[in-house]
Parts: structure tokens; sequence; C-alpha cells
């Protein structure tokens, strides 16, 4: 059962720009995983920026705002095929299970100016349903 959707769009260009003008907002923002795979990037900015966007997603599914979470208390890992995952800590996993949130699906896209994330909340696995 879906719980809570959540989509965030970040304009790249002016993520960068703020990245520019406050380079701690990388550590404050981004964990040491999160930033050691950027970094191997030719431009680290998109996918810093979907990531970020990533966050904003997850705290519109479970129906909150900035500041109801700290930024290292969610991230994305990848697994081994590629394929992104919501990893959470601190308040946001206090959150997701005050929700009952079991399971989250999450898509990520970006171009040279957009980074989008679509995240989606749910109660069970999907693949415990049958039809799946």
């Amino acid at each position: 059962m879906i719980i809570g959707i959540g989509v965030d769009a970040v304009d790249v260009r002016r993520f960068a720009q703020m990245l520019e003008r406050t380079p701690s907002t990388r550590q404050r923002i981004f964990t040491p995983d999160e930033l050691a795979y950027t970094d191997s990037l030719s431009d680290p900015v998109p996918s810093l920026a979907v990531r970020f966007a990533a966050r904003e997603a997850v705290m519109k599914a479970l129906g909150v705002g900035l500041g109801a979470f700290d930024f290292h208390d969610v991230w994305i890992r990848r697994r081994e095929t590629g394929q992104p995952e919501i990893v959470h800590t601190g308040r946001a996993e206090t959150l997701a299970e005050q929700c009952g949130v079991r399971q989250w699906m999450v898509s990520l896209t970006h171009t040279d100016d957009t980074a989008i994330a679509y995240v989606v909340a749910l109660s069970s696995d999907p693949g415990d349903r049958p039809g799946y």
C-alpha cells in the first residue's frame, strides 16, 4: 500500500552556483559515500543535485517539511546493479516507522539543466502482493 509520494526538481545550474558560493554545503548535505561516488564523475553536480532532490522527495512522501530531519539522515546508495536505493537513519527513520513505511521506491534522473527525484513510500514490499 502506498503511504506517500514525493517528487522534487532541482535546477542544476543554480545548485552549482550554491555549491560554489558555499563549498562546505557539500559535506553538510551529502554523506562521504555519496561524495566518493559523485567525485569520481566528470561532472558531479547533476548527481549531487538529484541526491538533494531525493532528500526533498522523501520529506514530501512523509508529509513533512525541511528541517524535519537532518540531511545526513537520508541518502542514496547505489546497489551493485547501479539501481539507487534510499537509506535512512535518525529522525528520518523514526518518522518513516511512525508512518508505517517498510519499503521505498526511488527513481532519479537528470540532465545538464534539471535533476528530478520521484519517491514512493510503501507499507509493504510490492513483491509480497499477488500479481507482482
